[in-house]
């Protein structure tokens, strides 16, 4: 269920809905949005604005997670806070209007309160006690656990991922390359690459499987003719910027 939730948001709010790297036809979409409210993340309209306006706007007032106020604000004190002016009315100007026109993140966005609490935490705690006379006090327990945990590695992309890692591709950038986060949020560390090319659904150079789950995930769907128009960043335009801009 954890790693599912990761899913929903990697390959879901973040490659799919928020950078439009690949299509997805409606059943790869609707499970996505099922995992994606597993994950208890925010709905994936506000997923996708806030992570556009990260993009637009990186390192600055109106970045949400502006890794410039430090670890712990990047991490999750955002969150804990009023929103700095500037991400209101610079977000104002970031189109999300192709987001809101999905059927399907529109059905979870007005159902989301109901969803959520079904998805996140009813409905797995319950299954083990149910199906194989689990203690009910263990899972529902597990389940908080298993939301915290994923919180914080998703969370870890917008902190660790911004501070530690090589800059092969951009060393103007605090986005790095770091392996340890691309492993706890299956694939997303690779960040520095992803800051240059955001629209690669690979969200990193190579795409390796063991260190990038979630570009198997969408190679998977891919074959099974539920993704298609993958994007990707040619070699030669890589080798171009890395001559011209990594360390």
């Amino acid at each position: 269920v954890g790693v599912a939730s990761g899913f929903g948001i990697t390959v879901g709010a973040h490659r799919l809905w928020a950078h439009r790297s690949y299509k997805a036809k409606w059943p790869l979409r609707l499970i996505l949005m099922i995992f994606n409210t597993i994950a208890f993340q925010d709905d994936i309209y506000q997923w996708v604005r806030d992570h556009r306006v990260h993009h637009k706007f990186t390192d600055t007032d109106a970045d949400p997670y502006n890794v410039r106020r430090g670890f712990f604000f990047s991490h999750m004190g955002w969150l804990l806070v009023r929103k700095h002016p500037d991400v209101k009315n610079k977000g104002a100007t970031v189109d999300c209007s192709d987001v809101a026109q999905d059927p399907i993140v529109a059905f979870q966005r007005k159902w989301y309160l109901y969803l959520m609490p079904f998805c996140c935490f009813i409905i797995p705690a319950l299954i083990p006690w149910l199906v194989w006379n689990e203690s009910l006090w263990y899972s529902s327990h597990v389940a908080v656990f298993r939301y915290c945990l994923g919180l914080h590695c998703t969370w870890t992309v917008n902190s660790i991922a911004h501070i530690w890692g090589m800059k092969p591709y951009n060393k103007s950038l605090t986005a790095a390359e770091n392996i340890v986060v691309s492993i706890v949020a299956v694939g997303e560390g690779w960040h520095n690459y992803h800051h240059v090319f955001p629209w690669d659904y690979k969200a990193g150079e190579f795409g390796n499987y063991k260190i990038n789950l979630s570009t198997a995930v969408i190679d998977f769907f891919a074959y099974l003719g539920l993704a298609y128009d993958l994007k990707t960043a040619p070699a030669d335009m890589i080798k171009k910027r890395v001559l011209r801009n990594g360390e």
